[in-house]
């Protein structure tokens, strides 16, 4: 390859990275592995873990079998 063509490519990734962390708005953690409250990134909503599914599960305890359903 001669050096023209070394640059020429190196320009062109260089503007592809450029152009790509543009669009992603940057926003890149190298802090490293997370855990608990700190995973949760800057911006992000937590969403409760009940749906309203889940809450009428809850609601309604389950009923024992009784002893003439058994055979």
């Amino acid at each position: 390859m001669s050096n023209r063509a070394i640059i020429i490519m190196v320009l062109v990734l260089l503007s592809a990275t450029g152009y790509l962390l543009f669009k992603s708005d940057g926003n890149v953690d190298m802090g490293g592995e997370k855990h608990g409250a700190e995973a949760i990134g800057h911006g992000q909503e937590t969403k409760p873990a009940t749906t309203d599914a889940a809450k009428s599960d809850v609601a309604t305890p389950a009923t024992p079998a009784s002893s003439t359903d058994k055979k």
